[in-house]
């Protein structure tokens, strides 16, 4: 084993280590994850959320039993193969030891350590996108045609994960048509590839058809309640934060692909980022959506630093480019991370901008990892009480209070809610009489007044005590002994949300 690989085995377990002690054991798991691990029980080509990769890897993580540590593990594997996907395309453009050093570090050190902490679609995506810049990259310099096809394959699990990676392409296309290389583009075996990924996700396509296009509902409902939010200004602010510690890397990396003469094959790299960028500035993205193009541009920055750096005084730069990201690794240490209890991060009093357009006093993310188990907890201990415990519905407000008290329950519980894919998995063949609902915390609750008149009886058994969690307060309310059918009322309302979802 040369020195290369026994460098490059140590950041892998540097950066395993790193997603695993970086969040601290106050905390459950983060709303999405409960989402994204219940559809390992009703696997399908697609949901009104996301596409279906993720459910893929939920259902391998259930599985291998369904505990935390593997729920961590895939987010962590998939920031681990960015790393090497980065390593092997310094390789590749024949950056030396330093470049690769370099380069890791930028990785390691970076936010994708936010990013590779919780089990959402968001790594993947990030590791598809840095994986087909290094297949573009790998037929750009050989034209071997089975790069268009891995291209292709890539593209489409890309896709299959989050349709955030059609904004590579938008971001790629102008950019090869203004430079030497749209040459690609008169490639026949380009357009097999092309069919190839069209293909694969075919199934989806067609999912979205049968079900009416749920895409375009998500992302009317998405822009209307957080997108209308977003700052194109804090946007762009967001984008350095990134990567801090790497910014002069990735600027040299600008530098390089204008004027490095290795690089001239890759000038488009510099326009498409520039497309890229704009493209998600005109549809107000979230910043982090744009996360994904940065690794290859550290790469490429790598290599030409490496290169610059070599001979004369520049040489004393090199400890310095190695130690910044290290040194910007350590305020964003103790400002993004999880890693204190939620009364130490509140007594810091920092500001953080929820979804809402509010400040809080605890990053949303945070606050989203709270409260759930005492939910789950609670709902547990009513739900036994009941004798014939699958004539009792557990209804939700929201799909994470529906994914947490399934993912905690000892008592087998199938929480179920109108809210997002939850709708769709209703099991109506069973006669409901009993309805434990939750519900997110009103200051004018009318649920007593509402619900109460069709069951003999009604009470409030708990709620959510925990002040630092974004459900403070939601509430745990038991209706026994139903005077009307309660399954014909829930598919009245399935089907009233059914066809909002069709509008």
């Amino acid at each position: 084993m040369n020195k290369k690989t026994l460098i490059l085995i140590g950041f892998i377990i540097l950066k395993f280590v790193l997603q695993y002690v970086l969040i601290s054991p106050e905390y459950d798991l983060q709303r999405d994850e409960y989402l994204h691990l219940d559809q390992a029980h009703h696997l399908a080509w697609g949901y009104l959320s996301v596409p279906p990769v993720t459910s893929w890897f939920s259902y391998l993580i259930l599985l291998l039993g369904n505990s935390v540590f593997w729920v961590k593990f895939f987010p962590a594997l998939f920031g681990v193969l960015t790393l090497i996907i980065v390593w092997k395309t310094i390789e590749l453009l024949k950056g030396n030891l330093y470049a690769l050093v370099l380069g890791a570090m930028c990785i390691v050190f970076s936010s994708l350590l936010r990013i590779n902490m919780l089990y959402q679609p968001n790594s993947f995506d990030v590791l598809c996108w840095t994986a087909f810049y290094y297949i573009l990259i790998q037929y750009i310099i050989s034209e071997k045609p089975k790069w268009l096809y891995i291209g292709a394959v890539v593209f489409a699990f890309g896709f299959l994960n989050k349709y955030n990676i059609l904004f590579l392409l938008i971001g790629l296309l102008p950019a090869l048509i203004l430079s030497k290389q749209r040459k690609i583009l008169a490639e026949k075996k380009l357009y097999f590839a092309l069919f190839l990924g069209l293909i694969l996700i075919l199934p989806n396509l067609l999912w979205q058809y049968n079900n009416h296009f749920p895409i375009v509902h998500h992302m009317k409902e998405l822009s209307e309640t957080q997108l209308v939010n977003v700052n194109r200004a804090d946007f762009l602010k967001e984008q350095l934060l990134f990567f801090i510690g790497s910014f002069f890397v990735i600027l040299a990396s600008f530098y390089a692909l204008l004027f490095y003469k290795p690089f001239q094959k890759f000038k488009f790299l510099f326009a498409s980022i520039i497309f890229t960028i704009l493209v998600f500035l005109y549809f107000k993205a979230k910043a982090y959506y744009a996360i994904g193009l940065y690794p290859i541009y550290i790469a490429l920055g790598s290599v030409f630093l490496a290169d610059v750096l070599n001979t004369g005084w520049k040489r004393y730069l090199k400890p310095v480019f190695i130690a910044l990201p290290l040194l910007f690794f350590v305020p964003m240490y103790y400002l993004a991370f999880p890693n204190r209890s939620p009364e130490k991060l509140a007594a810091e009093k920092q500001t953080h901008r929820w979804e809402d357009g509010k400040e809080h006093n605890l990053s949303q993310d945070f606050a989203d990892m709270l409260g759930w188990k005492e939910l789950a907890r609670k709902t547990d201990s009513v739900y036994a009480l009941f004798p014939k415990l699958e004539n009792t519905l557990v209804l939700c407000d929201n799909y994470g209070q529906a994914g947490a008290i399934n993912f905690y329950t000892k008592k087998g519980i199938k929480a179920v809610s109108f809210n997002a894919d939850y709708v769709n998995w209703f099991n109506l063949n069973v006669y409901y009489k009993n309805l434990i609902r939750v519900k997110t915390f009103e200051e004018n609750s009318n649920e007593f007044k509402e619900t109460s008149p069709f069951f003999q009886s009604a009470f409030i058994t708990g709620e959510i005590t925990n002040k630092y969690a974004r459900e403070y307060g939601t509430t745990i309310f038991v209706f026994t002994n139903a005077k009307v059918n309660i399954n014909k009322r829930l598919q009245q309302e399935i089907n009233e949300e059914k066809n909002y979802i069709k509008e």
